[in-house]
C-alpha cells in the first residue's frame, strides 16, 4: 500500500509540477512512469500476503473485519486491504509474586480471602490459544490486547470467587487439586465466549499467612516428635522382651543343668580337670583331699 501511495504522488508531481515548469517538463514522462511502476509494484506486493506458520490473517477493509481468515502461507488478497496476525498457537499468562516471573513486572500474584477469613496468595500460569474461525470476532470485539481485556481480569475473579469456598489450609494441601479444577470449570466458558480455549490451569504455589503457616509447622514437628517417641517405646518394649526371653532361657538352662548334675557327675568333671591340668608344661603340685576342690601348687 506504500508503494501505491508513493506511485499516485510521483505521478501527480509529474503531471502537475514538472509540466508547468518549461526547464523540468521534459522530465515530466521519466517521472510519470517511475510513478506508474511505483503503482504496479505496489500492487502486485500488496494482493500477496504471507501469514506465518501458527498464525491468521484478519482481512480488514476501511475498517470493517471480514469474516473470514487467511491460513498460514501465501494469500492473495485485495490490495486495499488491511491484514492483522493473530497467533493461535498455545499461549501462557503467568502471575506471580516473583519479581520480573510473569507478565507483569513486579508482585502480580493473587490474593484472596478463604473461608476462613484469611488471605491466601496464589501463583498461577494459564495455558489458552485463540480460536482460528473466532479470531475475526476476537479482533472485532475485544481488539489485539485480549490477555489484558479477558485473560487477566476473568481468571483473577474466578478464582477469588472460588477460593472463598475453601479453608486456607485445604486451600495449602488436601483441597489443591479440587479447587484448581473447579476454577478451570469455571473459567473454561467464559473463554469459549470470547473465542478462546482454555487448555490448563496451573496453580503454581500457594502461600499461607505467616501465622498459619507457623501453626502448620508446629503441628507437623509435634506429630514427628510423637512419631519419634513411638518408635523408641517400641524398641524400648522390644529390647525388654529380648531380656526377659533372655533370662528365661538362663533361667532354663540352670535348672536344667542343676537337675541333670549327681555328685559322681561332679566329682567325674574334676577328675578331667585335674588331668588337663596335670597335662599342662607348668610344673605344679596337686593336693587332693576330702573336700570338692583340690589345692594346686605352683611348683617354681
Amino acid at each position: 500500500m506504500t508503494l501505491i501511495i508513493l506511485g499516485i504522488l510521483v505521478m501527480l508531481v509529474g503531471t502537475v509540477v514538472l509540466a508547468k515548469n518549461e526547464i523540468l517538463k521534459r522530465f515530466t514522462s521519466t517521472v510519470r512512469s517511475v510513478g506508474l511502476f511505483l503503482i504496479v509494484a505496489g500492487i502486485a506486493t500488496s494482493c500477496f500476503k504471507q501469514i506465518d506458520a501458527g498464525q491468521v490473517g484478519v482481512k480488514m477493509l476501511f475498517g470493517k473485519v471480514e469474516d473470514d481468515v487467511l491460513s498460514s502461507g501465501l494469500n492473495f488478497i485485495n490490495p486495499v486491504l488491511e491484514v492483522k496476525t493473530i497467533d493461535v498457537k498455545t499461549q501462557n499468562y503467568t502471575m506471580s509474586g516473583v519479581h520480573d516471573e510473569g507478565a507483569k513486572a513486579g508482585d502480580d500474584a493473587i490474593r484472596v480471602l478463604s473461608a476462613d477469613g484469611l488471605e491466601v496468595t496464589i501463583d498461577l500460569t494459564v495455558l489458552y490459544r485463540v480460536v482460528p474461525s473466532e479470531a475475526p470476532r476476537l479482533l472485532k470485539e475485544t481488539g489485539l490486547d485480549y490477555n489484558d481485556k479477558i485473560v487477566r481480569p476473568i481468571t483473577r475473579t474466578k478464582i477469588r470467587d472460588n477460593a472463598v469456598y475453601y479453608d486456607a489450609v485445604a486451600l495449602y494441601s488436601s483441597k489443591r487439586d479440587e479447587f484448581q479444577s473447579r476454577i478451570f470449570k469455571s473459567i473454561e466458558g467464559d473463554f469459549n465466549k470470547r473465542g478462546l480455549i482454555l487448555e490448563q490451569l496451573l496453580v503454581r504455589n500457594i502461600t499461607l499467612p505467616l501465622s498459619v503457616k507457623a501453626s502448620i509447622e508446629s503441628k507437623i514437628n509435634a506429630e514427628q516428635d510423637a512419631q519419634k517417641m513411638q518408635f523408641v517405646l517400641q524398641k524400648e518394649r522390644q529390647e525388654a522382651d529380648r531380656k526377659r526371653v533372655e533370662a528365661q532361657g538362663i533361667a532354663d538352662y540352670q535348672r536344667i543343668i542343676s537337675s541333670g548334675l549327681t555328685d559322681k557327675q561332679l566329682q567325674y568333671e574334676t577328675i578331667k580337670a585335674n588331668l588337663e591340668l596335670a597335662k599342662s608344661p607348668n610344673a605344679k603340685v596337686i593336693v587332693l583331699g576330702k573336700g570338692n576342690n583340690p589345692l594346686i601348687l605352683d611348683g617354681k
